[in-house]
């Protein structure tokens, strides 16, 4: 009989390794599990250390060892399932699963309670009875906070957290101190809500009420991190609870926010500004200790989610910055909703960042405020999963479920998922369970759809008052104590209400003002100036045989060798192309001292193999960086292949931009138009925040676009959007045609002392094709050229002035020369936005003589550039439009079809009576 044969088959294989393990090494296995085999000597009782039937003796096994091993299975059923059976709902009975962990489902009966049994070695309590320890089990994982965590792979995470939970029965210990501070905060959450729902009724303001113990964690997380030498926080929270937040948590006095609900004008004229839930806000405070942290919470849109991407590319970006040695010195918090987290894509994006290299962040706190409603969606039609944080096992994240009306378990918790983060550099979820007061805004009837469930809120007491009652009866504050808080807290609030409305205008703080210290707003005619983007022809030299030398004692594919040396032989024959420009626009900022960020989808060798900045050693792939060796002085060059996301990495990548100007940030898509996964960023982010927020940044999207007859969504890069968007001088938008203007615009987008998002429309065919190069002179002497006329052209003899933008023009080229056409000017805008109007103006009276002004593209007429030509140039009204008929999708997918079409176009180009557009 085999001594194992009463457990189950999965149990069995466990624990014959385990005690085998021992056997052979005890040191060999965790100090639990050899303290519980130390308890018990199976070999002395029924069979030799071997595990052989010693001769004489009963082959039956023990019953109390028997019963050892059910207190085991009990003890693993409590860490892997205690969480489904938590006291931690506040307003609603927990829903029913099976099996329970009633004694009985593990073999066990009430008359084992008062046996001991060693196996309360494993829980480091020692040999207890039954009683003990499921008294011990109960008080850890199935009161005030569930824990999930038996999933994690590595032992010595597990073992830490087991550790961290035996201490106290994983119950809160605080001094009566600090229980005093934890209710100061509370009432001032309290306070602060019901002062706002007095003074300005029916306003919405997305209060935390049923959620106020967030206030108070947040406070211990703060004063707490400071021990562990964090410098700075980024944090993320959509509506709910940020105003009680900034007030109480960040700073931001509540005279402003009484403004800001007055709806008063802002004091910037330029500013349109934003509701009060989204503005962002930069502050330093001193915790108790005397240390100085720096408090960033990030500006967020009404999309869910969307600021998380943001908060992790802004704390990536000072990581790399100010504390490369120590990343952890800088710690993400993202607060989440419960519906939004379970339904928002983004979220699992960006938790699929966490750990890789070009995005991790030593850790990130996730925060679920949970109402356990959506806007008027229960949580039952919000999620198939059982919970809503169950992204966060995606990465074998810990995650607490806590009770959010028990103010100490909820900064328990808090202080947990800290030590957590600053011990293994993960993340770990934190599922704050309360429950929503008014519904989803303060103008909302929630009792329309959740009629039981706010009948229940409406006779529930708030979080302060319970805890209130918990410590008059501990002793620690009386009646006089608590009303005291309330009246103190309400007449400052009484005070700072009084001293806004002396207050004509609104002034709002401009969020990270130290990181935009030398950098100034500007208009669109600032924007038109040209920048010195020159560099010396000797700089250059030497760049280029950084870059075009791999080092010699390693194995590179002949093809890579090749490539990497015509470099060097492009210089020399002084003819550049668009690789070499990138190249060079990187090097010579980097040489300057910017750092470079480079992101986004197969980017290291770029999708159409032209760039190659990163090369691999053949026999070991090994990474060669060769940007990263120009000289001991100069920036850091960054390029990392993304998962494949776009909403999620351009929004970090945006962020790391907001937070780094002396960076040149690019996200490059695969295609262009896999951007449109990124729209959302696009809407409110990129095209908006300066208007909203203050906010400038200077992120490069660099998006392929050209018709090759790859099909609908290999062609456009819908630049109809970006251009739909721009207004005003909140962005540029262009569509180079040669490598020196690329060179000087990517330098110029640093140079500057001003930023804004730039969008390039970059090229495919293009990339290698024999009349897309440039000079040496062109890249160390010229500039940016926002327009191109045609250097061939001879203004009086032009009887078709073309004006065209991106890959075509040389399409158009080459059928001008074939037709030896040379009554045609073709010129090029390769700034779409903002507009070069003037240039554009004076080429018009330049060519005066030509009777045929033509717009072209080889875009459908209701994409592309036209319809932004017509709304911003009032000339291009009377342009003959050659373009390829309006349609649904961007391209055919018929390679045949597809060049039909657009030699259609070309044709009507050079010939008007050619019109089969309509």
């Amino acid at each position: 009989m085999d001594k194992y044969s009463f457990l189950n088959a999965a149990h069995t294989a466990y624990f014959a390794d385990l005690y085998e393990q021992y056997l052979e090494n005890p040191d060999s296995i965790e100090p639990s599990w050899r303290a519980f085999f130390q308890g018990y000597d199976f070999g002395s009782e029924n069979y030799g250390m071997n595990g052989e039937i010693v001769e004489g003796v009963s082959t039956q096994v023990p019953e109390h060892v028997q019963k050892e091993f059910q207190v085991v299975k009990l003890i693993d059923g409590y860490r892997t399932r205690g969480h489904l059976f938590t006291k931690t709902n506040p307003v609603r009975a927990r829903r029913k699963y099976a099996p329970t962990l009633e004694i009985e489902n593990f073999g066990l009966s009430q008359a084992d309670m008062d046996s001991v049994f060693s196996a309360g070695e494993i829980l480091g309590i020692g040999s207890q009875t039954l009683r003990q320890i499921v008294n011990h089990l109960e008080n850890i994982y199935c009161d005030s906070i569930g824990i999930e965590y038996m999933y994690i792979r590595k032992p010595e995470e597990i073992q830490w957290i087991q550790n961290k939970l035996n201490i106290n029965d994983n119950q809160p210990k605080f001094s009566a101190d600090e229980k005093r501070h934890i209710l100061k905060k509370l009432n001032e959450a309290v306070s602060f809500e019901t002062f706002l729902h007095t003074k300005y009724v029916g306003q919405k303001r997305f209060s935390l009420e049923g959620g106020e113990s967030l206030i108070p964690a947040l406070d211990t997380l703060i004063e707490k991190a400071s021990e562990y030498d964090v410098k700075e926080f980024v944090m993320g929270m959509a509506h709910r609870g940020r105003l009680s937040t900034l007030t109480n948590i960040f700073g931001k006095s509540a005279k402003d926010i009484f403004s800001e609900f007055d709806g008063k004008d802002y004091e910037q004229e330029v500013f349109d500004g934003d509701v009060k839930y989204h503005l962002g806000w930069t502050s330093d405070r001193t915790t108790d200790s005397g240390k100085k942290i720096n408090l960033n919470i990030a500006p967020n849109p009404s999309h869910l989610e969307t600021v998380g991407a943001v908060v992790e590319g802004i704390t990536r970006a000072k990581q790399d910055d100010k504390y490369p040695e120590n990343p952890s010195q800088v710690l993400p918090i993202v607060v989440h909703g419960d519906a939004a987290i379970a339904g928002q894509g983004l979220v699992y994006e960006v938790v699929q960042m966490a750990q890789l290299e070009g995005y991790k962040t030593n850790g990130t706190i996730h925060i679920v405020v949970n109402n356990q409603i959506g806007f008027t969606t229960n949580y039952l039609d919000a999620r198939s999963s059982t919970y809503c944080t169950d992204v966060g096992k995606v990465t074998l994240s810990p995650v607490l479920h806590v009770n959010a009306d028990d103010a100490e378990a909820v900064v328990h918790a808090m202080l947990f998922a800290l030590d957590f983060r600053m011990t293994f550099k993960r993340d770990v979820f934190i599922d704050l369970l309360g429950y929503r007061k008014y519904g989803h805004n303060e103008g909302d009837e929630p009792r329309f759809t959740q009629p039981l469930l706010y009948k229940a809120i409406a006779k529930h007491k708030n979080p302060r008052d319970i805890y209130a009652e918990k410590l008059k009866a501990e002793g620690i504050v009386d009646d006089a104590f608590v009303k005291k808080l309330e009246e103190d807290y309400k007449a400052s609030l009484e005070e700072k209400l009084e001293d806004s409305r002396k207050e004509d205008k609104t002034v709002i703080t401009p969020f990270m003002e130290n990181e935009w210290v030398n950098y100034t707003t500007v208009e669109e005619d600032k924007m038109m100036k040209p920048v010195d983007t020159t560099y010396s022809k000797e700089g250059l030299s030497k760049i280029t045989d950084v870059i075009s030398t791999l080092p010699s004692d390693k194995k590179f594919i002949r093809k890579i060798s090749r490539l990497v040396e015509s470099r060097k032989t492009m210089f020399d024959e002084d003819k550049l192309d668009w690789a070499m420009a990138e190249h060079l626009a990187y090097g010579t900022l980097l040489e300057e001292g910017y750092d470079v960020r480079i992101s986004g989808q197969d980017v290291e060798r770029g999708t159409f193999s032209h760039r190659h900045a990163v090369v691999k050693v053949e026999d070991s792939e090994e990474e060669v960086v060769l940007l990263n060796q120009i000289s001991d002085s100069q920036g850091r060059f960054f390029i990392y292949n993304s998962l494949l996301s776009e909403y999620g990495v351009v929004g970090f990548d945006y962020g790391y931009a907001m937070a780094s100007p002396k960076t040149l940030t690019i996200w490059e898509a695969q295609f262009g138009d896999f951007s449109n996964g990124a729209q959302i960023m696009l809407d409110q982010y990129i095209s908006a925040a300066e208007d909203k927020w203050k906010l400038q940044n200077g992120l490069v999207m660099l998006l392929p676009h050209g018709y090759e007859g790859q099909g609908a969504e290999h062609s456009s890069a819908r630049m109809e959007r970006y251009l739909q968007l721009c207004a005003k001088d909140n962005m540029f938008v262009a569509d180079c045609t040669t490598p020196a203007n690329m060179y000087h615009l990517l330098r110029k987008q640093v140079k500057a002392n001003f930023r804004k998002p730039l969008i390039v429309f970059t090229p495919k065919s293009l990339l290698r094709h024999p009349l897309v190069v440039s000079t040496v002179d062109e890249f160390a002497n010229g500039s940016f050229q926002m327009l191109i006329d045609d250097a061939s052209a001879k203004a009086d003899r032009i009887k078709s002035l073309v004006f065209v933008t991106g890959k075509f023009y040389y399409d158009l080229l080459e059928e001008r020369e074939k037709l030896e056409r040379k009554d045609v000017a073709l010129v090029r805008i390769e700034q779409l936005f903002p507009l070069p109007t003037d240039d554009i103006k004076a080429v018009l009276k330049k060519y005066k003589n030509a009777d045929d002004v033509v717009w072209a593209q080889e875009e459908p007429r209701n994409m592309g550039a036209y319809s932004h030509m017509l709304m911003h140039l009032d000339e291009a009204k009377s342009f003959r439009a050659a373009t390829r008929r309006p349609y649904g999708a961007p391209a055919a997918g018929s390679s045949v079809r597809s060049k039909k079409r657009h030699q259609e176009v070309i044709d009507f180009v050079f010939d008007k009576s050619k019109n089969n557009q309509y």
